[in-house]
């Protein structure tokens, strides 16, 4: 089969490879209709996060169950499905505390309970290196699907794929931000990001009742994009993360929003100095976005962090932390907890989720894809593919 595999930074290709193959009583292999890169794709792409041996890339995908191991029972070869980004057994512990990504048993070389980039990690996830299960990802004509009756969900014949694909990560994930920072009705909301995520967030916050959405980004395209598609005020971050969170304590009375949410995370844009800076403390990236998020957050308020971050940083803001009250949760979103109720919005016309995408392209031009929504080439903002 042809697949998008990953062989370096800035090196995807679209190759052929092995097809995928049951290995387990409780696998599918899935045909699949459509595909689509995250930021998270990112961070492997630019060398952020290492993988040395080719992989085929993504956690974003959906399509037809083309065969099912002997222990599948909810689904048939035929049926239409979309599948959640983490790989989880759905009998472990944390699967029962709906907790799947960090699934017991589907990482089983690198999982443990310390955590971190180069310590031990959670549970697997499609397409994101050895360190997270080493599973090829959908980025593929065709995938296994392991546990496939605990993660996947059929889809409704009415929707198309591009109105359920984000079903997959970025909606549930935008979700899960909003969730964690306990929106009700009439909080301010502030995102960090204009990215897929951070529209979703966006999307969600108008969902729960927010009453103000502030969207911030450093990129006007973006911006205007995350206020067609939600209609949040935005903020341009130009210079000095200061002028930010000035600007948005001006729109919530002074003291700062009740939410902000990281939807950036780690690899933000950065100036030749905060690179040398992370250089020199051995620091991969930087937490700039956090500690704005921090700042900007009102005392009392919730951090929610959506962005990726890998390893450990100096100089971080306990003493704000303490001082504001702050509470401050982040993570992989489960997607398997909230992805029912998120696909009885999409199917209700609650909320839309396909006016994010900027860029259609076939598999085979996935370098393009990837380069274009990287380097923020044509006003890319999201990339779905045809396989």
């Amino acid at each position: 089969m042809k697949a998008a595999q990953i062989h370096g930074p800035k090196n995807i290709s679209y190759d052929t490879v092995p097809d995928p193959a049951i290995h387990d009583d409780r696998d599918m292999i899935l045909k699949v209709t459509a595909t689509a890169i995250c930021g998270s794709d990112l961070h492997m792409y630019s060398g952020g996060i290492p993988q040395v041996r080719p992989m085929v890339m993504g956690h974003e995908f959906m399509g037809i169950v083309e065969e099912t191991g002997p222990a599948v029972t909810r689904f048939k070869q035929g049926d239409r499905v979309v599948v959640p980004f983490p790989i989880a057994c759905g009998t472990c512990f944390f699967c029962h505390h709906q907790l799947p990504g960090h699934c017991v048993n589907s990482n089983p070389e690198h999982y443990g309970p310390e955590g971190g980039l180069l310590s031990e990690k959670g549970g697997a996830l499609f397409g994101y290196t050895d360190l997270y299960g080493g599973y090829n990802g959908g980025q593929a004509e065709y995938v296994r699907v392991p546990y496939a009756d605990f993660g996947p969900r059929r889809v409704p014949e009415n929707l198309t794929d591009e109105q359920v694909l984000f079903l997959t990560d970025i909606f549930p994930t935008g979700y899960t931000g909003i969730d964690w920072g306990e929106v009700k009705g009439g909080e301010s909301v502030a995102i960090f990001g204009a990215g897929p995520v951070g529209i979703m967030a966006a999307k969600c916050a108008g969902l729960r009742g927010a009453g103000k959405v502030i969207v911030v980004d450093i990129l006007p395209y973006r911006l205007e994009k995350a206020k067609a598609a939600s209609g949040c005020e935005t903020v341009l971050w130009e210079d000095d993360a200061k002028d930010v969170v000035e600007q948005i304590r001006t729109l919530t009375e002074g003291r700062g929003a009740d939410v902000c949410v990281d939807a950036v995370g780690f690899e933000p844009g950065r100036s030749v100095l905060e690179k040398a800076k992370a250089a020199i403390n051995l620091e991969v990236g930087s937490t700039k976005v956090l500690e704005a998020c921090m700042s900007a957050v009102r005392r009392g308020g919730i951090v929610s962090v959506l962005g990726v971050y890998p390893t450990y940083y100096d100089n971080f803001p306990v003493g704000q932390f303490f001082d504001k009250a702050i509470v401050l949760k982040g993570g992989q979103a489960p997607v398997h907890k909230y992805i029912d109720e998120l696909l009885q919005y999409v199917e209700q016309g609650k909320v839309r989720l396909d006016d994010i995408i900027t860029h259609r392209l076939p598999l085979s031009e996935v370098a393009h894809g990837y380069k274009i929504f990287q380097e923020k080439q044509e006003d890319c903002v999201k990339v779905v593919m045809t396989p």
